[in-house]
């Protein structure tokens, strides 16, 4: 196999004191020896400075910008190192390390890099090539680092060439999971997935739906934006804008970004929620802005700075208004503080970070905190190094401990744990004395399944390399004039949910929720959200929910419909109410009045069964057709009268089955025998012939009953057999149930109806034709009236029964029967009732001949005058038309014959007076 050997280029530039290295030795800024080498790579300073000449050399330039809070990560990788090397976790086995500066480029990082995959012991920092790297010892087994995602994404593509595990302990973007494109990447912090997730769902449990996000325009700062999109969207919030802010501060067009970016949040009145996924010191440049224009917004902090002490204590900062942020869990770090509190005596020839540190403040001690901590982070290497013989050195005791952001400091101690515990499992079968005892991939596969303690709880990396520890969810606050930043609650991964410490952590979460941040005001239940125009779906009216429809809950997108068949719902309801099942009940005011009516028929009836029974021997009673006919009219009159009680109530199938039957068989059973009676009356006093004898053929008193009434049981028999009435539930009227009786066939109620009328007209016709009776015994003429009555009362029936709905329905078929049957037991009964208990003088036997005989004298006269009245037109018209004509013999009994012009003799035969009393013997005793 072929072996190229490369150079790392060290250039070195005379005594120009811009550049940072002179050898390669320079470049590193803390460095310890040992068996075992751990590379670090933090971005301690972040920025590196750029020359101005032309052309632009390849040249490693000086770094600005201390920053306190990487550095601190430096000095945890250390302490960490110390504490395993002084513990018994790796008998007879020392760890060493090699921490290098980024300063939050690419370039750098990658230089750094090159020097990790350079070959061990060897004399000249040179990395081979070559086809298989299987046994290849690089210089350190694994890398910690970098600080940001962007940087792990280019030093991660370099060191999976020879799969160096590299644990990072703040790169937190999504695509670092991807094993096929990381596969040596591992990290001791969430993904970029769970913190967006989180801060999605903590903005829609606030209620909020309009917000700004403000993010770097890098890999990380848009791989989080669209995450966050991804997000947002699935728990229904809106982005109202979107700014993208240079990754690089020393770009020319930084502060024009920063200041549209502000001018946007001021015009976006609405959005009072801003997410910021962006470093510190581009938050520092955004915040110093905003304080300058009076911004005052709730601030959703990304972990890269909710918990960046320097930012916190800018002058003015609570004027910003709220923040609230998501910081990686922290843990116990009691040891990291008792370090550096120790760090004042430890040398610095070895850590260059140290040493600046202590340089830095020597530089800035005349300053106040917030001025001092500035002066810091804006000094560069080369006035440190204009300024080395400054001699007034200063130390702040627990500076750096107020600095501490606990989040990273933890996950970077868990780094070097799990790398620590992954060479102790490499070393349980080998002597790690010797460098070449593991190659770094062996330890890359260790590495993942190692189990790390963190405050009793095991935890591990899953199986995309991430070690998923919770969130803290951070609030600042002013306390005592300063800005604290406080945990408010934890985010558990797993559940998805917050977790609160106590009733007064959750109250201060209430707190920040009553900020409104909607682009519409939320719609309240009964209300449901109508799209407008704009492409936002946060942008809506609100309108009511219809009738039969609800919404429980705010800011729904449509109202829920109501089982119209039993629920109901006025407009704005929140809820469906069950209909009122309505029917015409006992308690109804109308019912009982119906049934007084009722009950007062029945007692009408059984008052003249009564009567009847005690003037059974009377000429009226006889003359109405005999008790037992009279008894059973009065019979079906009191069925009929119970019948209306099927009507009232709650309906049930016997009821609906029953109360048709009952009615039409008794109603039926009623005129049957009317019918009889009309017949009788026209027999009795008919002095037609033909129609006598028509009569006396067909007066058959019970075949007629029978057959009138079995042909109503057929009919009414074949309705509930094939089409049988039912219960009903009526849904048609808005916000109730009608309860009622479905007749079955509408065809079948019509025939049943028909054949009682059928049958009450011909009783009207026979009983009309019998209406010139005595006038004490004028039964027809009351028939007539009843017979009046009840087609009165069936003919409005129809138009108001298919006109009527709801519970009063029964009411009305009720209300018709009573009428029709009242009318015909008035009619039939009423006056022979009076008769008998008024005008008792007449109810004799000698009054009733007497009324018979005036009446048949009547008749019969009426009949001979009007004979008498035919002769003489006839003569007078024979007279005048010929004389052939002329009469032949008269008859002494009345019988005459004439003679008309063809030679036809025509006889007539006249009742004589004494024939008239005969005929009225015989009708009286056929009554």
């Amino acid at each position: 196999m072929a072996l190229v050997r490369l150079l790392i280029p060290c250039l070195v530039i005379g005594t120009d004191v811009a550049h940072s290295c002179q050898n390669t030795d320079d470049f590193v800024g803390a460095s310890s020896p040992g068996d075992i080498i751990i590379g670090g790579l933090f971005a301690v300073h972040n920025e590196m400075l750029h020359p101005e000449e032309h052309p632009i050399k390849p040249v490693i330039q000086n770094c600005a910008s201390f920053e306190i809070q990487v550095f601190l990560q430096t000095l945890a990788m250390i302490h960490t190192i110390e504490m395993i090397n002084n513990s018994t976790l790796l008998p007879g086995v020392t760890l060493g390390y090699e921490i290098y500066d980024s300063c939050a480029e690419v370039t750098k990082a990658m230089a750094s890099s090159l020097r990790f995959l350079s070959k061990f012991n060897s004399s000249k920092d040179i990395v081979e090539f070559k086809c298989n790297y299987s046994d290849y010892i690089p210089r350190i087994k694994a890398v910690i680092g970098a600080s940001y995602s962007e940087v792990s994404m280019a030093v991660s593509r370099l060191l999976a060439l020879q799969l160096i595990p590299q644990v990072s302990p703040a790169s937190s973007a999504e695509i670092l999971s991807d094993k096929i494109r990381f596969p040596s990447f591992l990290r001791t912090v969430p993904s970029d997935f769970y913190q967006t997730r989180a801060m999605a769902h903590l903005i829609c449990e606030s209620g909020w739906n309009w917000i700004g996000v403000i993010a770097t325009d890098d890999d990380n700062g848009r791989l989080a934006l669209e995450n966050f999109g991804v997000q947002a969207t699935g728990n229904n919030v809106c982005i109202a804008f979107k700014e993208m802010l240079p990754a690089y501060i020393s770009d020319n067009t930084f502060n024009a970004k920063v200041d549209r970016a502000i001018e946007k949040i001021v015009k976006e009145s609405r959005v009072n929620v801003i997410v910021v996924f962006m470093r510190q010191f581009h938050v520092l440049k955004l915040f110093n802005k905003a304080i300058e224009k009076n911004v005052n917004k709730i601030w959703i902090a990304s972990d890269n700075w909710s918990t960046s002490v320097k930012i916190s204590t800018i002058p003015n900062i609570k004027q910003l208004g709220i923040v609230v942020g998501f910081g990686f869990k922290s843990g116990n770090i009691s040891t990291f503080h008792d370090f550096l509190r120790t760090l004042r005596g430890k040398p610095t020839e070895n850590n260059k970070f140290l040493h600046e540190y202590i340089k830095l403040l020597s530089v800035c001690a005349h300053l106040e905190y917030h001025d001092f901590q500035m002066c810091i982070s804006n000094q560069s290497q080369e006035n440190l190094m204009q300024n080395d013989e400054n001699k007034h050195q200063i130390w702040r005791d627990d500076f750096l401990i107020d600095n501490i952001e606990p989040g990273f400091i933890h996950s970077t101690i868990l780094a070097v744990q799990a790398i620590a515990q992954a060479i102790k499992g490499q070393c349980s079968h080998r002597n790690c004395k010797n460098p070449s005892a593991f190659t770094p991939w062996e330890l890359l596969e260790e590495l993942k399944k190692v189990t790390v303690l963190d405050d009793g709880k095991e935890i591990k990396f899953d199986s995309k390399g991430d070690m998923n520890t919770n969130y803290d969810v951070v609030l600042w606050k002013e306390i005592d004039g300063h800005m604290e930043i406080t945990t408010m609650a934890e985010y558990n991964i797993e559940k998805d949910c917050f977790i609160f410490k106590d009733e007064e952590k959750k109250k201060e979460f209430q707190d920040v929720k009553k900020v409104p941040s909607t682009c519409s005001q939320h719609c309240r239940p009964g209300q449901m959200k109508k799209i407008t125009e704009s492409r936002h779906t946060c942008c809506y009216e609100c309108v009511y929910c219809p009738e039969n429809h609800y919404s429980n809950q705010t800011d729904m997108d449509y109202c829920y419909p109501c089982n119209n068949k039993t629920y109901w719902a006025p407009m704005n309801s929140t809820t469906c109410y069950r209909k009122t099942v309505h029917f015409l009940d006992w308690t109804d005011w109308f019912a009982l009045f119906l049934l007084l009516l009722s009950a007062f028929g029945i007692v009408v009836v059984v008052t003249i069964s009564v009567i009847f029974t005690k003037y059974v021997n009377t000429p009226v009673v006889k003359a109405s057709g005999g008790l037992i006919v009279c008894y059973i009219i009065l019979f079906s009159h009191l069925l009929i009268f119970l019948s209306t009680v099927f009507f009232i109530g709650e309906p049930t199938e016997f009821k609906c089955k029953t109360r048709q039957a009952v009615f039409g068989i008794s109603f039926t059973l009623c005129i049957s025998c009317i019918l009889i009676k009309s017949l009788k009356i026209l027999l009795a006093f008919s002095f037609d012939p033909n129609l006598q004898n028509f009569l006396k053929r067909v007066y058959k008193p019970i075949p007629i009953v029978v057959t009138c009434t079995g042909i109503q049981v057929i009919i009414c028999t074949f309705w509930l057999i094939f089409r049988t009435p039912f219960v009903k539930r009526n849904f048609s009227i808005p916000r109730a149930i009608i309860l009622e009786c479905n007749e079955g066939s509408i065809v079948a109620f019509g025939i049943m109806l028909g054949y009682i009328a059928v049958l009450a007209f011909i009783c009207f016709i026979f009983a009309f034709k019998g209406r010139k009776l005595p006038e004490n015994y004028n039964e027809a003429k009351f028939i007539t009236f009843g017979m009046l009555i009840y087609f009165i009362a069936w003919i409005v029936f129809i138009p108001v029964y298919v006109t009527t709905f709801g519970k009063y329905l029964s009411a009305v078929e009720v209300i018709v029967v009573l009428i029709s049957n009242y009318g015909i037991l008035c009619c039939t009964f009423l006056p022979k009732c009076y008769i008998i208990i008024c005008k008792q003088e007449t109810n004799t036997k000698s009054a009733f001949l007497k009324m018979i005989y005036t009446y048949s004298s009547k008749s019969a006269s009426s009949v001979a005058v009007s004979q008498i009245s035919l002769d003489s037109k006839s003569s007078s018209s024979r007279a005048t038309v010929s004389d052939s004509c002329k009469s032949d013999k008269t008859s002494a009994n009345g019988n005459y014959r004439f003679q008309v012009p063809e030679q036809r003799q025509i006889t007539e035969k006249f009742p004589s007076k004494s024939t008239a009393r005969t005929l009225s013997r015989k009708r009286l005793s056929s009554i």
